[in-house]
């Protein structure tokens, strides 16, 4: 009986932390959505000032990630995960009615600071909840909280955007505006807070069930199998001293710069090359995040099935991630949507999947219910150091040497990323304990909890 109700305590939480983390991206995308109206004549924004204030949320970002990843494993898995909601609310509006550039500046990165939070508390949580022959899988599944959550945010957004663009000389014409857009993602997250706060739990602990264990590899040892706060110095220095560790935060570097060009400027780019109007390019924008959760859920899949070896997944997929942005750029696709659309997707498949595994399930490995948010806000932060280019830096290679500058840039840093992966794939498999294997039965490899 016990078991059972775990289990179904398990899907619970697991459809909880997927919907509140999809829930965060409403304060995330409703940027992206909104840079096409911004940069609009009739709204006295330039292309570089909006690149400007996605480089600064990046860089909050990042560095929410280091010190709100520390926080968590302090604080807890739940709290944080609702204290950042909350605060993203807040500036989500605060952002959706202010004008002043220096202004819409600060708030976005106070916001994206908030919105740090919400990862590394995911994590905490699901270390807690999930046994380690499926945590692959598990996170995979919860990785599309980010990708198939975001398509369908992009959807919903964009649809508002283009009911404005179409409804004119109605009240519905007010739609067709940027603090329309941020205004309605604060109030769908207001809904989902509350939802979210009546149904999550920190641990099986407090519904009087048993824990699963933590990865035995995990950097803390024996003492990575707890959850108490430690010593800062305790907390960090294994990570530090991993070379794991660092080969992971490389390769996080490279996909995060990656990822975030794709976020933040693929409605641009759909707009302005293929020749969408602006709700449609909002619409069309959601094949990235569509075509990465396909991604996730397979290379979840894979990773349990070839028992935790990652890096047999990540190598292959970042040699054809790096052909494809190649092709994106020498392929012609101006005035040609389905094109780009098409091209968007491939780059999707290839390299969401190992960036999902990244502070997902590689966090877990390394930290155990000790450090697993530590781990992932660390991992996150080296990431997010890559993404600040992905938009002031964007915006000045797309204005200097146009889009397909953008992809033959983006397709060197995934190279370059490559090697760090190799890396990672030679240290992690010379690095494997018998113990592990054995925590892999063949009978539970391929279901999640």
């Amino acid at each position: 009986m016990s078991e059972l109700r775990l289990r179904r305590w398990q899907e619970i939480t697991a459809a909880s932390l997927f919907v509140g983390y999809a829930g965060y991206y409403l304060g995330r995308t409703c940027l992206s959505i909104a840079t096409p109206l911004m940069v609009d004549a009739s709204h006295g924004l330039e292309l570089e000032q909006v690149g400007i204030i996605s480089s600064v949320g990046v860089a909050a970002y990042a560095l929410g990630k280091v010190i709100n990843g520390v926080v968590v494993d302090y604080l807890g898995g739940r709290r944080m995960f609702l204290v950042g909601m909350v605060a993203t609310i807040g500036c989500t509006l605060a952002f959706g009615l202010s004008s002043i550039f220096t202004l819409l500046v600060l708030i976005w990165g106070v916001s994206r600071f908030f919105q740090s939070m919400g990862w590394p508390a995911l994590v905490k949580t699901a270390s807690r909840w999930y046994p380690l022959n499926g945590q692959a899988t598990v996170m995979g599944i919860l990785s599309l909280s980010f990708l198939f959550g975001d398509a369908l945010i992009r959807l919903y957004l964009g649809g508002v955007v283009w009911l404005g663009e179409h409804s004119p000389g109605t009240a519905l014409a007010h739609l067709n505006d940027w603090r329309a857009v941020f205004l309605i993602a604060a109030g769908t997250l207001t809904v989902i807070a509350v939802l979210t706060a009546v149904v999550l739990r920190d641990s099986p602990r407090d519904l009087g069930l048993e824990e699963p264990a933590a990865n035995p590899n995990n950097v803390f040892g024996k003492a990575g199998q707890t959850a108490g706060p430690v010593p800062l110095a305790a907390l960090l220095l294994p990570l530090l001293e991993s070379p794991l560790f660092w080969t992971i935060c490389g390769i996080n570097f490279g996909l995060t710069l990656i990822r975030e060009a794709f976020l933040t400027w693929s409605p641009t780019f759909l707009k302005n090359v293929a020749g969408l109007g602006a709700g449609q390019a909002g619409i069309a924008s959601l094949v990235f995040p569509l075509a990465g959760g396909v991604s996730s859920i397979v290379a979840g899949l894979l990773s349990d099935r070839l028992q935790g070896r990652h890096g047999r997944v990540v190598v292959p997929s970042l040699v054809l991630a790096t052909g494809s942005l190649y092709a994106m750029g020498v392929i012609d696709v101006g005035g040609k949507p389905w094109l780009a659309m098409g091209l968007i997707a491939v780059n999707a498949f290839f390299l969401i999947g190992p960036y999902t595994y990244l502070t997902g399930v590689m966090a877990l490995d390394l930290g155990g219910k000790r450090g697993s948010s530590t781990a992932a806000g660390l991992l996150d932060g080296a990431g997010y150091l890559g993404g600040i280019a992905s938009g002031y830096g964007v915006a000045r290679i797309a204005k200097k040497f146009e889009w397909y500058g953008v992809f033959s840039t983006l397709a060197v840093a995934c190279g370059l990323t490559l090697i760090f992966a190799v890396t990672y794939l030679i240290l992690s498999e010379r690095g494997r304990s018998p113990a592990t294997t054995d925590d892999f039965p063949a009978t539970d490899r391929e279901s999640p909890p």
